[in-house]
This record gives structure tokens, C-alpha cells and sequence, in this order.
């Protein structure tokens, strides 16, 4: 009777446990000893473990993200998110499926999907997009590059649905423009502004004179990460689009700021370039080509055409441009494309720079894809 009674309350004590942990249903007593193996191997396996390798490292710098601790062959998204000094989200997210041993590399693996796919080890921050329903029209961009960009990195569990996963394991890393030991020195000279990064040492160093698009503004994140690899560069204060109308280019700012850097005592004078991009690059191909002085030994030009008149007149470029302004379209995603509204001002030689009498060393003419601003 005593046996019976101790059979029975085994049963339904087995019955109990597969019903709460979803184990089984029925159980008789001599498997309870299994179960319970098995319950206690799931509870001392080792938690998923996420590592970054450097922790901290320059924006363009290569990184190795790595998961270890995970079941063999299961589908796992790695997640990247930062929050911009705008306030907006930003993602990136590759799927993978963990190898023999239970690892996955974003370094090594293969994407089989997400915002980027193969084998891409920077793409958790090369493919970064807004989150769904962010504001329109959003760029990301670094306004202090002397605080880093932090990312948050994370592992979930499945491809399909995976935000609907708690995290496996999470890992924040900083990402910076400005390596240890750049200076950065504001610069204001009889009108002239911009900001000069001096990488770390003696030098002297080759220089780069920066020139960004028709935004205006003073962007210094691409001279910051230049002099981090080596380049005394001087990001220069540009023109606003809509501030151009009725004006003409003004070639001594320009020259003024070639000027100040070749004659700096830590820059190699005969070693300076200039890169400029979209209407920056219309203004520096202008600029070499007519101005007595300002001859770089190196021009690259990004999105930029040789579509500024002969004459120097922005007012004669703006009026082009917005003559034209009908060739402009939207895409799919309701983005304004430019790109026919330069190609039909390339079809007015009165627009074109003559370039061909340019003494630069290296000319590099960097081109967008089809459906890419090139005019800002």
C-alpha cells in the first residue's frame, strides 16, 4: 500500500513539472530521472557570450564582432543601433547561423540576409538606415567628432520577427574620428573659417584642404579622420546653396585657405591636396582651373562637375541649375533625384570649366550611383 501511494505521488509530481516547463505531459517514475538530467544540463549551459575586438577603434577602422556559447547550426541576427546627436535611430542587422562549435563571426560568416548580406565585416555600420518610422530624409552625421559614436551591439535569437526576441547578449562599443594625440584648432583669418586637424607628432605632414557641399556649414568629421591617418587636413566653412543667389565666387577665401596651410610649419608646402564634394567639387575644379594660385598637387572630386561658367558667376550656376530644375524626379522612395538636372547642364558648354590645361598631379573624379544627389 505504502509502495502504491509513493508510484502515485511520483506520477503526478512527473505530470506537474511537464505541464509547467512544457517538458512533457505524462511520465512514469523510472524516466523522472532523465528529465530531471536534462533540466538541470539546459539550466547549466553557458549563456551566449558577445565580444568586440577593439572596443574602442576609429569609425573606418576594421572591427571583429563574435558570438560564442550558442547551439550548432542556429539562426542568429546580429544587431548594431546608435542614436545620432539628432536624436534619430539608426540600425544595421545581419542573420547568421552559428557553426559546428556553436560561433558565429561577422568578420568571417556569411550574411544570409538583412541590411547587407556576405561577407562584410564593417557592414553593421556601413549599411546603417533609420529605424521603421523615423522622420524623412535623414543623414547621419557627426557634429562633435571629439566625443566617439557609440554603437550598441547585439544578439538575437532567429532571423524572421527577431525584435520580438529578448537580446542573448549585448555589447556597447565607441566608434571616433579623432585618434589620441590630433589637435584641433579653430580658424578665423579676415573672413576665413574652418577647423585645422594636425595629427600627432612633429610632421611635417602632407595637407588637405576639405570643401563640402551646398548644406553649408562646417562639417569636420572626414578632415578629423583624415588627420587620424596622418594628413593635416583643414575642414573650410562653405557656402549655403540658397545663400548663393547673386553672387559670384569669391576666389580669394579659397586661396586664402590653401595659402595658410601650405605656409603652416608642420605641412609639407609642396605636398597639399584638396578634396571637395558635390558643389564643393564644382567650386575646386573651377578653382584650379582658373585661379593663378590655387594649384593642389592632388584634386578629388566627389559627385562634382565641371559645370561652374566660365565667368565665375554662381549667380549663372544657380539660375542654370533651377532653369533645369524640371529634369529633377522622385523615386520610389519619394527622394528627389538630381541627377538628370546636371547631365542637362553638361549639355551647355557656356557651363563647362575648362580643365584641361589643370597642372595637378592625380585628378580623382568619384561618381555616385544612378539615383545619387549630385548637386549638394
Amino acid at each position: 500500500m505504502m509502495q502504491q501511494r509513493h508510484k502515485m505521488n511520483m506520477q503526478v509530481a512527473v505530470r506537474r513539472l511537464g505541464s509547467a516547463g512544457g517538458v512533457l505531459s505524462v511520465c512514469h517514475g523510472p524516466k523522472i530521472h532523465t528529465v530531471l538530467r536534462r533540466l538541470s544540463a539546459k539550466a547549466q549551459s553557458p549563456r551566449p557570450i558577445l565580444s568586440v575586438a577593439p572596443i574602442r577603434a576609429l569609425v573606418d577602422e576594421k572591427f571583429k564582432v563574435s558570438v560564442e556559447n550558442l547551439p550548432p547550426a542556429a539562426p542568429v541576427t546580429v544587431h548594431s543601433l546608435h542614436q545620432s546627436e539628432d536624436q534619430d535611430c539608426w540600425e544595421a542587422y545581419g542573420h547568421y547561423i552559428s557553426d559546428h562549435r556553436g560561433t558565429v563571426s561577422v568578420s568571417e560568416d556569411l550574411s544570409f540576409g538583412g541590411t547587407y548580406s556576405g561577407k562584410e565585416p564593417m557592414g553593421l555600420l556601413w549599411s546603417m538606415r533609420p529605424v521603421p518610422g523615423s522622420r524623412f530624409g535623414l543623414r547621419l552625421r557627426k557634429m562633435d567628432v571629439c566625443a566617439p559614436m557609440l554603437v550598441n551591439i547585439t544578439v538575437f535569437s532567429g532571423h524572421e520577427g527577431f525584435r520580438e526576441h529578448a537580446p542573448l547578449a549585448s555589447v556597447v562599443t565607441e566608434r571616433w574620428h579623432v585618434a589620441p594625440g590630433v589637435q584641433r584648432v579653430e580658424v578665423t583669418i579676415e573672413g576665413m573659417r574652418g577647423t585645422l586637424f594636425i595629427p600627432p607628432g612633429l610632421g611635417a605632414f602632407p595637407g588637405v584642404i576639405d570643401i563640402w557641399g551646398g548644406g553649408g556649414g562646417l562639417p569636420e568629421y572626414r578632415a578629423a579622420l583624415l588627420a587620424s591617418h596622418g594628413y593635416a587636413t583643414m575642414a573650410l566653412e562653405n557656402f549655403a546653396l540658397d545663400d548663393l543667389k547673386g553672387k559670384n565666387l569669391d576666389l580669394n577665401y579659397f586661396e586664402m585657405a590653401l595659402d595658410k596651410l601650405k605656409n603652416h610649419p608642420q605641412v609639407i608646402s609642396d605636398r597639399v591636396g584638396v578634396v571637395g564634394l558635390s558643389l564643393g567639387a564644382i567650386f575646386l575644379l573651377y578653382l584650379t582651373a582658373e585661379s593663378p594660385t590655387f594649384k593642389p598637387q592632388c584634386c578629388i572630386s566627389i559627385c562634382g562637375s565641371n559645370i561652374l561658367s566660365n565667368d565665375g558667376t554662381l549667380n549663372g550656376f544657380y539660375n542654370s541649375m533651377f532653369r533645369n530644375i524640371n529634369k529633377s524626379r522622385l523615386d520610389e522612395n519619394n527622394s528627389l533625384i538630381w541627377q538628370d538636372v546636371g547631365l542637362e547642364m553638361l549639355c551647355d558648354p557656356t557651363s563647362l570649366v575648362d580643365t584641361a590645361h589643370c597642372c595637378w598631379s592625380v585628378e580623382l573624379t568619384i561618381r555616385a550611383g544612378q539615383h545619387q544627389n549630385s548637386l549638394i
